[in-house]
């Protein structure tokens, strides 16, 4: 993993970025030099265009979601998305290679090896999204413990990290209920130094409950570390691997004396301008679809057209949301809160597509530039299932320590929270989120928002 201003990005995910970049600016320099060897023909001119049609690209592969190294996706719809892309790569190639300005250089040429290499590229990234790894690029990790906490770690590893391969379970002293298959319980006999040398393992994660009292073999541990086999702990692991801080392995010794959460002026201030500048080019570029949207509203089921409602804000503090109606007015006729479900019967059709092209959200750019919402951030509560979810679920209150978003990590990573068990998944990525923040991180969650629309992933 690679971190970039605390946010955590995988390394193989920066490497085929890096290919997607490099192979199309090659092979278009290549062609240069072919069809120009008689000519003198500046190449700092060809590489700018080259470089910006790769980038563009990649926005484009990005926003599809051809990065994402775990994807429940099925290999015919990663066919499609490919081919998408590489439909908005003509018309985008025609256009930058025909203001390349080059005499007597053939650009048909040009806008064939550029959409080759392209082509390339995403007939690769399809092989390699559901091909499977090769052993020199797995990564091998060993699980210290074979308890219940180490059986919920190996499902976790196996179903969101392609790229893992667990070579055994390392069982500790205090293992009373061993939960693991017996093939892959490693044997006590051998010092885990020595089995963790002799496995070649990258990685050990500690996954027992209970580490105080002598369970946890320091001196073996550091031995491995000393020869290089990175040592991590729960909390760490999945907030690097995952982007999220698990409840199930999280400590408050974690939160206090860990690194993160930090609240200072600089970053408040910041966030401030980054909020103001941000809402105020949005409401610009998307005032005719509210204006649009406002309209169909009052045709289809009259006033009123905004919806305002109660939330939780920063530390606790009420404020009211305003967002454009997508329900049927009597949506809660009884006065009973109730969470909004997929498919629910009380949304209206327009409702229907302004909610999954996250259009109900747009009117919360004022409350962002009011101060009361930041554009980034934990999605903010009512008051009622507030006050539930914190009776329910340990650290939900630590969300509230920054500014709610109209957009943040959990909404980008998971889909829309219906339920209690769903808040508990988006809270791990509301606490990544906290525990993180920066303004690269603000800039990666509004770049993937567009992408959320863009699929429609997680409309409810």
């Amino acid at each position: 993993m690679i971190k970039v201003f605390n946010h955590w990005i995988h390394w193989k995910t920066v490497f085929q970025i890096v290919i997607d970049l490099v192979f199309p600016v090659g092979c278009v320099l290549l062609a240069v030099y072919w069809v120009g060897r008689a000519q003198l023909v500046d190449f700092q001119i060809v590489t700018t265009y080259a470089v910006i049609f790769a980038l563009v690209m990649i926005v484009f592969n990005a926003w599809l979601g051809l990065y994402h190294r775990a994807h429940s996706r099925t290999a015919a719809q990663t066919r499609a998305r490919a081919v998408l892309s590489l439909y908005l790569s003509v018309p985008l190639a025609y256009v930058v290679f025909s203001l390349l300005s080059i005499a007597d250089v053939n650009r048909e040429l040009l806008l064939l090896s550029g959409l080759s290499a392209l082509f390339g590229t995403l007939a690769h990234r399809v092989y390699t999204m559901h091909g499977r790894t090769g052993a020199m690029m797995m990564h091998r990790v060993l699980i210290f413990g074979a308890g219940p906490e180490a059986e919920s770690v190996g499902k976790v590893l196996r179903r969101s990290d392609p790229d893992i391969e667990i070579v055994g379970f390392y069982p500790s002293a205090t293992d009373a209920e061993i939960c693991i298959p017996g093939q892959l319980v490693l044997p006590r006999e051998q010092s885990l130094s020595d089995t963790a040398h002799n496995l070649k393992v990258d990685e050990i994660i500690i996954a027992v409950h209970e580490r105080r009292g002598g369970i946890l073999p320091l001196r073996e541990l550091l031995d491995c570390k000393l020869s290089g086999v990175k040592v991590l702990g729960l909390a760490s692991y999945f907030e690097q691997a995952l982007g999220q801080i698990r409840l199930d392995s999280l400590r408050v010794g974690w939160l206090i004396f860990g690194e993160g959460f930090r609240q200072g002026w600089g970053r408040t201030f910041v966030k401030r301008m980054f909020d103001i500048v941000a809402a105020l080019i949005l409401i610009l570029v998307s005032l005719p679809a509210m204006v649009v949207t406002g309209l169909l509203i009052f045709f289809e089921d009259g006033f009123p057209i905004f919806y305002r409602q109660e939330r939780v804000g920063l530390n606790g503090r009420l404020f009211n949301v305003i967002k454009f109606r997508s329900m049927r007015m009597d949506a809660e006729g009884d006065g009973k809160p109730r969470w909004a479900t997929a498919n629910d019967d009380r949304t209206t059709r327009v409702g229907r597509i302004i909610r999954k092209l996250r259009i109900d959200e747009l009117p919360q750019l004022f409350s962002v530039l009011g101060g009361d919402m930041s554009l980034i951030g934990p999605r903010p509560e009512r008051p009622y299932f507030v006050d539930q979810l914190t009776r329910d679920i340990p650290f939900y209150a630590v969300r509230h320590s920054v500014k709610p978003g109209v957009t943040g990590w959990a909404q980008v990573n998971y889909h829309y929270g219906a339920s209690v068990d769903d808040s508990i998944q988006k809270l791990q990525y509301d606490l990544y989120y906290v525990k993180n923040h920066a303004l690269f991180l603000d800039l990666v969650i509004l770049f993937e928002t567009v992408g959320v629309v863009l699929t429609g992933k997680g409309a409810q």
